[in-house]
Formats: C-alpha cells, structure tokens, sequence
C-alpha cells in the first residue's frame, strides 16, 4: 500500500540515485531506431555559480522538452557543462589566497593558475549537483568546461583562423575598464547604479578677442528677446576630473546661440590648451546649456564625436584611476606650461580620480570659473565584480569584426531558419545586431584561454596555436627581411636561444568567446567526430533576454561562419531561440540582494520539494510575461502533487491495478469512456502545447484533468461502482482507474519527474515490476474518443457545479437540501435526469428532482443546455439580508476600484512612480472587476429569486 503521505525528501534522492544507476540520461538512451535526435545544449553556468531562480526556470523548461522528447523516442542529448568565468573565478581564487596573505602577482602567472584549477577540482561546479536536485536529466557523462582540452583546442582554431581572414585585429578604442580588476569588462558585466552628486557648470574662457551674444530673456513663445555679451562657453558636466583631457567642445549644427563661433577655439582652463569648437548633432540644444565638453578617451560618445570631428583622444587617468599627465608626451603635445599651471599639474599627479574631481572643482571656484553646481540625482556605471565605477579608457584591445560577422546571422532570422519564440524579441535582436560595434574579446586577467599572440623584438605580432608554430613563422619573417632585426634573430638561433626571440601575450580572451563555440566545441570540433555529426545542429536555445546579444547573437555568428554542411553552405546552430521572461518576487519587484527579496530554490525544494517548484514555475511560464513568484504559490502546487498522491491511494485502497492488457475500447461504463475521452483531449492538448513552447498550457491541462475531471468527479462518481455488487462493472473501473492514472504520471513526468516516477514503480502490481523507468516509458498517444459519453457525463458535471456555484454565491448552508425543478426539457434530458438521479441528489445536496412547464417563483435559476434548472430558495436563505450583504460588498469594490482608477488617471503617479507599482495597481484593478463581476451576478440571482 502506498504511503499516506508523500515524503519528498525521502523519494527525490532514492529516484536521482535510481536514475544514475540506470544511467537512464545518456544520449540515445531509449531512442527508437531512425528516430530524429534532439538536442539542447545547456547555458552554461558559472563554475563559481550556486542555482538560483532565473536557472531553476531556465533548466526547468529545457528538461520538460528533454523528458517530453525522449518518451517520444527520440535520440536526446542534453550536453551539460560550465563555463570559466574569467573574472568571477580569479576573484574568488584571489579571495581566497588573500586568507594566507598570498598575492597573485608574487607567486607569478603559472602557480595562480594551478590554484584556479586545484580550487575548479575541488569546490567549481557545485551547482551541478543542484541541477540534479531540481532532476535535470542531462547526460552528465558528457560534461564539457570552457577550459577543457577539447574546447581549448576549438577556441584556438578559431581565433587563428578568424585572424588569418582579417576578422580579429588590434585596434586603440574605448572600452569598459575596472579600475579594481584592471581590466576591460563587458557590457554584461556593467550595472547601472543610481547615485545623489553633482552637475558642475563650468565656464571655459573663449579665445581672445571672442565673444558672442548669449540670450538671456525669452518672450512667451520663447524667442530670446534680450542678449548679453559672453567671452566664455558654459558646459555642464558631472566628472570635472576628465576636463583635463578634454579636445573639443560640440554644439549642435542648428543651435543659433553658437553658429557664430564653431570654429573657434576655447582655452581649457588649468591645462591651457586651446580646444576648437565644433558642430555634431550629437548635442541636445534643449539640454543644459547646449554645449557639451569632449574628452574623446573618456567617454564613449564623445570618442564617437572626436572621430568625427577628428578631435585628439587624450588619456588623463591610470589604469587604476589615478591622474596621469606629468610627462605624458599626448597631453603636453603642443602645450608651453608655466611654473603655475606645472606646480597644479604636479599637485594632481597621482591623485584619485574622485580626490582629484573635488581638488578641480576648488581650483575652478578659486578662479571663477565655476558657473554653479546643481544636485544632480544620475546612473553611472559600475563593474559588478569589482563594484566601483567603471572608467571608459582608450586601450589597444583585441577586437573580432563583428559587423561582418553579424550579417548571415541577421539574415538566417529574416529568413526564419532561426526563429525567436516570443516572436517579438526578433526586433531586439535586429536592433542589436544592425548597430553592432567591433568585439572587444581581450581581457587583462590571468584566468582563461590565453590569446594565441606572440610579438618579436619590434613589436611584429605571430598569430599561431602554438608557440612552436609562432617561432617558426617569426624566425621565416625576420630571416626573409633585410634589416637590424635579421641579424639580431641569427644570432639568437646560432647561440640555442630561439626562445628569447618572442613574447607571449599576456591578455585572455572574454569568457563570451569561448561560449559562442558551445553547442559544436562540446561535440568534439574542430575535430569530426560521431556526435558532431548526429546531434548538430542542436533544437532549442533556452535563455534569458539578457543574453541574447552576449551569447545567442555570437553562437549564431561563429556558428554561421564555422559549420557547415555537406554541400558547403553556412549552418545555423540551433532552429529555434525561446526566450523566457525573469522571474520576481510575488510584488513584480526584480530580486535584489539589496532590497532582501531574493528567494533561494534550494530552499523551496527543501520545503516543498522539487517537483512542486518545478510545476509552480512551468504553469507559470506564459510567453512574454514575468513569473510573479510566491512560495504561497508552490505550497498550492505542492496541495496538487498530493491530490494526484492520494487519488492513486484511493484507487489502490479500492482495488485499482494495473492491467497491461487493458484496452479503452472494451469498456462499457459511461464514466469510463467519459474519463477515457477527457484523458485523450488531455493527451492532444499537452503534447500540442509543450511543442509549441505553451508550457504554461500545457500544466494548466494537467491541472484541470486532475484535479477536476479525475479527482473531483471521476473518483467521485466511482465510488457507488467500488462499492456496488456489479463485480464486472466494478473490475472495469478498477483496471480503467489505473491505466488512466498510468496515462496521468507520464503526462505529468516532464513537470514532475520525482513523483511520477515513484507512482509508477509503486503501482506495477503486487510482485511485478515495470519493463522500464517512466523517463523511458512510450509517451501516450491519444486514439480513444466517446462524445457520447463526453457529452453524457460534462452534462451532469455542467448541471451539479451550477447548483453548487449557487448554492456558494447565494450562501445557503452545505447541509441543506433543496428541490430542484427543470422546466424545458427535452427527451435526451430527461433520460439523463433519471440516469443520473442519484449523483445529482448525492453530489448537489439536492432533495426532489421535478419537471414543469414555467420556474416557480422564489427560485434561482441555471441554464444547462436547452433546459433551466431552478432551485427554490426562498425557505432556505433570508433572501432581502443576502442582498443587502451582496449590495454592501460591491459598494466597496467599487470604491476601491475608483481609488485605483484616480491614481492610474494621474499622469504624474504613473510618469514617477515604480513601474512595478504601476504595474500592481493595474493588476489589482482587474482583480477586482472580476470580483465585481461575480457579485454582480450572484446580487442578480438573489434579486430574481426574490
């Protein structure tokens, strides 16, 4: 006998150790010979990573396809692996060696490295066995790590053979760099970070002999009406520290204030240095003051104006963020300082990017120059490992060609051989795609795949995977030139230093690159392996918005340029891209660290269970919408899995078991056919839904049939056959209960695996044991149907949950009884009046089943088919206090609906407020329309009662 209650902490690891015993997840396992393969490539997690909600939803989602796929006997890979982390990794690593006063750069390059991997070894990739927790059923014989030989090998060839074709470069551009980690960083890895500092107003004194006329009074259409004579521009800024590398200053093409003096010159106050005025439409003439400073190496808009402009880049900071322009030869190019403006130059040396800002500003008010400052509440940048603000800085990088790149990818979705599923995220990935800007793939770290560059003595770069293969390109290049190098090099080789001729690189590359080769270098390219050949191109990409450019974009770019088949043409990785939404708190606020809102998923399956998380998030995952999460919510779905528990221990308790001959035709109870039609719609609607993406759909299916149409009314109506003396009709249902629970738990298997699969070892029959696990078992094909029965049995649903739903809204006692009169019905419906009689009196506490001609009066009324079935009330509730109660309640629906209303008419409210509040405003309002619709009806069956 089934246990009373379901103990998921006991089950879940007595199933994953089932499961790994059986090595039931490997690729083929229980795929039908010629079967299509199916393949998912798993995001990649972080190897510093711990599970948390966007990965429960993410890998939720892909084990429903993959589970749902190899019941239907198809060849399923689901490639698991972890990705390096560059930064997250050496950060931890660095951590850690800090506890016994160890430093990076004091035990030098190679021992750091051994540290990562001893750390990668020892403590990387816990959240593998969290994934097992939640039962993703990946191959994990196949586990893959960005650093791994094999993908090593991919990222070399790739890199090599991108260089060769033109498509990697180095290049002096801006990018995002971490004065803490020292190095660049990804846009990924930037968070906006809102702040309270200032807007400083800062006048740069025009050239001499320069004025203009500056408006200074407006009529009321806002022409200027009255001017004053300026000899100086006003610019507005919120770093004063990087006016010491400003170039330029840019105003619009159209701003009349200015056309007289682009052109012209302003002299850059502390520096000295005469910087030109010029026009670029990049400017807003209704912001500030309409001119704009440009610090080409400091920004990343004014590097795209100075390029334009053709503005010198001049970089003022260190690469920890300190002022550096003492001797630098691009800042004193053209200047003549004084002993004033060296002994301020040298007072700032070194100093603090954020010091120095504070020490410009007292220099500037010393001299007048500051206009005025104004509280200025803005988002500035930060690296999200380093945690401080990132500095836009003018480096020489390795970039990869990405516009060239872009192209096949933009056009593979145009074309729909790559689809986005919500459709709509087409747009923002053409958006992206369309603007892209050169790759920056170069990091200055110590951890990852260390670029494949070699430079020889003046500067000459060798692009080879290996350093042997560079030295011979080297020692070919210098040999071949006449020069001061030729010599240098011969004598090198002749004295048995060839290794002294090249230096390394020391940069790696971005974590991005290695992840773009992923769904082929964990197939084995470059080599040409049997998987490669069977599982590529992978199905569905399962992902987050967020990275859709940062990973999707660039799998389709490298996967475009670098597969292909066997008549040569380019092959996308993957058909179809779905994009899930994020999932918040139960407010719709996005889960923080620093607002205390972050719910842990180990945590709910520890107090839930596994499958109960699983089921909450799928039935949540409607397309295009976030999941609003509370646990209040997967308690509710936890109360499903024990239903579906305790419904098979009733049908155990009343002799249900499993019959491997049963067949649904050969029934002849009405129930039986009814159920058994319900269970294949269920089947059509399920299958339908999760191959669309609907999965959503597809668990609000299985909730519905389990809850209502077994549960609820099958079980229900089954109880006199399980305790009649009809002993066939009676061992009908028993074997027509366990086959559709039988059906039921492969239904349910891809949403909850844990207790399906219990269920179906438990309910093989006394002493037998099941031909195979339930993440084998055939996935049920629906070719059962009985309208006749459906109609027969949906009409007494129909019939007892409107008397319910009146006796509920009208608040008649549950243990009264009432009459019930039915006036119009035909012969079909008399039939089953009298078929039916005793579930109707049973389940709807009625007392009398009569037909008339007209209703009686006093009675509520509900239309079930051609007839209405009407019950008198009048001798069971006080109708006039019923509706005083229901007039009452819709009166303070009603004003609470117009408080919301009021705030969401108030164009302020909603410009200001949280979105997230705005949000929940809107969505209370709809609750309680629907709520006022309910009353409203209930109020009109009272008053028509009365």
């Amino acid at each position: 006998m089934l246990e009373k209650t379901y103990d998921s902490a006991a089950v879940e690891p007595k199933i994953a150790k089932a499961w790994e015993e059986a090595d039931a997840f490997r690729a083929g396992a229980n795929a039908k010979p010629g079967e299509d393969t199916f393949t998912i490539v798993i995001p990649p997690p972080n190897v510093t990573g711990s599970l948390h909600m966007g990965h429960a939803l993410n890998n939720t989602l892909q084990d429903i396809m993959i589970r749902f796929e190899r019941m239907r006997g198809k060849d399923v890979l689901w490639q698991p692996g972890m990705d390096h982390a560059g930064i997250a990794t050496q950060m931890v690593v660095e951590r850690k060696l800090m506890e016994t006063q160890q430093h990076r750069r004091e035990m030098g390059r190679e021992a750091f490295i051994e540290k990562v991997w001893e750390w990668k070894d020892e403590s990387g990739g816990l959240i593998f066995n969290q994934l097992k927790r939640l039962g993703a059923s990946c191959d994990w014989s196949r586990e893959r790590f960005t650093m791994d030989e094999g993908l090593s090998e991919a990222v070399l060839e790739v890199f090599v053979t991108l260089y060769k074709e033109g498509l990697i470069y180095k290049d002096k551009r801006l990018v995002n760099w971490d004065p803490k980690l020292l190095t660049a960083i990804s846009d990924l890895e930037v968070e906006q970070v809102e702040v309270n500092g200032n807007l400083w107003h800062l006048r740069y004194p025009l050239e001499e002999g320069v004025t203009y006329q500056h408006p200074v009074a407006f009529d009321e259409e806002g022409k200027p009406t009255e001017y004053e004579t300026r000899d100086y521009l006003v610019v507005a800024t919120t770093r004063p520290e990087t006016m010491l590398g400003d170039t330029g200053i840019a105003v619009h093409p159209d701003d009349e204030r200015y056309r007289a003096i682009v052109g012209k010159h302003v002299i850059l106050p502390i520096v000295g240095r005469k910087i030109p005025i010029v026009a670029d439409e990049y400017p807003d003439p209704t912001a500030g003051t309409g001119a704009v400073k440009m610090t080409p190496a400091h920004d990343f808009n004014d590097f795209e104006v100075g390029k334009r402009a053709g503005l010198r880049a001049i970089n003022v900071l260190t690469v920890e963020g300190n002022i550096a322009i003492v001797g630098d030869e691009d800042f004193l190019e053209g200047l003549t300082p004084n002993r004033e403006q060296e002994m301020v130059w040298g007072e700032l040396e070194g100093m603090d990017r954020f010091a120095a800002r504070k020490k410009i500003v007292e220099i500037l008010e010393a001299e007048g120059l500051v206009d005025k400052i104004e509280p200025h509440k803005h988002m500035v940048p930060h690296g999200d490992r380093g945690g401080v603000p990132i500095e836009p800085r003018l480096t020489e990088q390795w970039y990869v060609d990405a516009k060239t790149l872009a192209k096949p990818a933009i056009e593979s979705v145009r074309a729909g051989r790559t689809k986005f599923v919500p459709k709509n995220w087409e747009k923002t990935y053409f958006e992206w795609m369309e603007n892209i800007q050169p790759w920056c793939v170069s990091r200055q770290l110590w951890w990852g795949h260390q670029i494949p560059a070699w430079y020889g003595p003046d500067g000459q770069v060798f692009v080879e995977k290996t350093e042997e293969e560079a030295l011979d390109a080297a020692v070919q290049h210098y040999l071949a030139h006449e020069g001061p190098w030729k010599a240098w090099v011969q004598e090198k080789l002749e004295n048995f230093a060839p290794g002294e001729i090249l230096t390394r690189d020391e940069d790696v590359l971005d974590t991005w690159f290695s992840s773009a080769l992923w769904p082929f270098s964990t197939l084995g390219w470059p080599g040409d392996t049997p998987e490669l050949a069977k599982y590529y191109p992978t199905d569905v990409l399962v992902t987050g918005f967020d990275i859709i450019f940062f990973w999707v974009a660039r799998m389709m770019m490298m996967g475009l340029h670098f597969m292909k088949d066997d008549a040569g043409n380019p092959v996308e990785p993957f058909h179809t891209v779905y994009v899930h939404a994020l999932v918040r708190d139960k407010n719709g606020q996005k889960m923080s660290k620093s607002k205390g809102n972050v719910i842990d998923p180990l945590e709910l399956i520890d107090e839930y269970g596994a499958d109960a998380l699983r089921f909450t998030l799928a039935i949540m995952a409607a397309q295009g919408r976030d999941v609003k999460l509370d646990p209040a919510r997967i308690a509710g779905y936890r109360n499903f899995g024990t239903k579906l528990w305790n419904a098979t221990r009733f049908a155990e308790m009343n002799g249900a078991k499993s019959d491997p001959h049963f067949l649904p035709e050969t029934t002849t109870l009405a129930i039986n056919r009814w159920i058994l039609t319900e269970l294949a719609r269920t089947e059509r609607d399920v299958t339908e839904a999760i191959a669309s993406f609907r999965f959503n759909e597809a668990a609000g299916s299985l909730y519905r049939f389990v809850w209502n149409s077994f549960c609820d009314w099958y079980l229900e109506l089954l109880k006199p056959v399980f305790s009649g003396e009809d002993e066939k009709a009676k061992a009908e249902a028993q074997a027509c209960a366990a086959y559709v629970l039988e059906e039921t738990y492969k239904l349910l298997h891809p949403f909850m695996p844990f207790m399906t699969e219990e269920l179906w070892a438990h309910t093989a029959g006394e002493g037998r044991a099941r031909d195979s696990l339930l993440c084998h078992a055939a996935w049920p094909a629906p070719d059962f149907a009985d309208d006749l029965a459906a109609a027969d049995i949906n009409w007494l649903v129909d019939l007892v949950s409107g008397i319910r739903s009146v006796r509920a809204e009208m608040n008649v006692p549950p243990g009264a009884v009432a009459p019930l009169v039915v006036v119009g019905a035909n012969s079909v419906t008399r039939d089953r009046l009298v078929r039916h009689e005793a579930s109707i009196k049973r389940l709807a506490r009625v007392e009398a089943i009569t037909l008339a001609d007209e209703a009686p009066k006093g009675a509520a009324q509900i239309v079930v088919g051609e007839a209405t079935a009407c019950l008198p009330l009048g001798t069971l509730i006080d109708l006039s206090a019923e509706r005083a109660r229901l007039e009452k309640a819709i009166a303070k629906v009603e004003q609470e609906m117009g408080r919301i209303a009021g705030k969401l008419a108030n164009e302020k409210f909603v410009a200001n407020a949280n979105p997230d509040v705005v949000a929940a405003e809107r969505e209370r309002y709809q609750e309680l329309e629907q709520q006022k619709a309910s009353l409203d009806t209930a109020l009109k069956r009272v008053v028509e009662a009365g």
